[in-house]
């Protein structure tokens, strides 16, 4: 009896030891060593080891993983993917009824019917529009580099507040758009374009939100697709189908509950092994909302954009590509150069 009593008395301290050491809490985020998003063991951040200055493109590089795009050989194997001619955009229109983040804002007015004219013989006229928006953060978005940080030192200091190569927030900021890190430094996308449709490999219409996506399910859903033998490359443009699309401007509420998407596990397989340029999915953040793990709050999109400089296409529309049976493509898209934007809106296309 003694001895039983004893094995669990260890077993309950060794079990709170384990506990104790991946406690991970905002007021001990040291504790998070061990965590899937913590790269390395020395706690110098909330990430692990620091990541800059990056190792692929310099300490002064601001365009990330769109600096694949510059690479003749890159560029050749996205042209290579068109055999038949043919197009279809991947992104979703814009309107006041799609799905928002939060308070962000979309708003369309035309102020005057029509706006101006007539004027001259020929008596001209015409319409023009002005857009209240956050021009990066909603619809279809492109998520910039200057988007996601980290808070490495104490909360409001801005020397500590390091956001993609170590840029931090003094260095950054600005009344009239980010002085470092905005969309004007990104490089056009010109991409191997590759979905990965991860619903139908499950066998439902829709995943439900929290469902994360494993590396078991990227194999499996190539193998559906004939696509056992494919071999990432540096610079191919990666998207997830969750079927979430459903949800979009029909039940916005469930849109923007949660999510399904990826998780550290991929997110690993995408930067290290893959070294892809671009991740993107039909879903607002890509990764999955809540994460299994309270701890991780966007923690796949720290890694991505904060460690790595991989930028983020969000709120895409896959279902059409499906039903053509494409699964292959070029991908193109150039995010909108707006000097300081922390993102881009746009219309990706596929060809193939």
């Amino acid at each position: 009896m003694k001895i039983k009593t004893l094995a669990a008395l260890i077993g309950v301290a060794l079990g709170l030891s384990f506990s104790n050491a991946f406690a991970c809490t905002v007021e001990d985020w040291k504790s998070c060593a061990g965590k899937p998003w913590v790269n390395g063991t020395n706690m110098e951040t909330p990430l692990g080891e620091k990541w800059w200055p990056n190792a692929l493109w310099g300490a002064d590089d601001q365009a990330g993983s769109t600096n694949w795009y510059k690479k003749p050989e890159v560029v050749k194997r996205a042209i290579a993917q068109v055999k038949e001619g043919q197009t279809m955009k991947i992104g979703q229109p814009y309107s006041g009824k799609m799905p928002l983040f939060g308070s962000r804002t979309f708003a369309l007015r035309i102020p005057g019917s029509p706006t101006g004219g007539p004027f001259g013989p020929n008596r001209v006229m015409w319409y023009d529009e002005m857009l209240t928006a956050e021009i990066g953060q909603v619809g279809t978005q492109y998520d910039g580099l200057g988007h996601i940080g980290v808070q490495v030192g104490a909360d409001g200091d801005k020397n500590e507040m390091r956001f993609y190569n170590g840029v931090t927030v003094q260095e950054m900021e600005g009344a009239y758009g980010l002085v470092k890190l905005g969309t004007e430094n990104l490089n056009p996308i010109i991409a191997r374009g590759i979905l990965i449709d991860v619903a139908n490999a499950r066998g439902v219409e829709a995943m439900e939100k929290g469902d994360v996506i494993t590396m078991a399910d990227v194999k499996a859903a190539l193998k559906r697709q004939g696509m056992s033998d494919y071999q990432c490359q540096s610079g191919d443009a990666i998207a997830f189908r969750t079927g979430w699309t459903k949800y979009w401007a029909n039940d916005n509420a469930t849109y923007n509950s949660g999510e399904p998407g990826i998780g550290m596990e991929v997110a690993r397989w995408l930067t290290e092994d893959c070294q892809v340029g671009v991740v993107g999915a039909d879903t607002w953040a890509v990764e999955a909302v809540p994460n299994p793990d309270p701890a991780c709050v966007f923690c796949v999109h720290q890694f991505l954009l904060a460690r790595h400089g991989v930028a983020i296409q969000e709120n895409l529309n896959l279902d059409g590509l499906v039903g053509a049976g494409v699964y292959q493509f070029m991908w193109t898209y150039s995010p909108v150069p707006i000097v300081g934007a922390t993102g881009s809106i746009g219309s990706p296309v596929a060809t193939w």
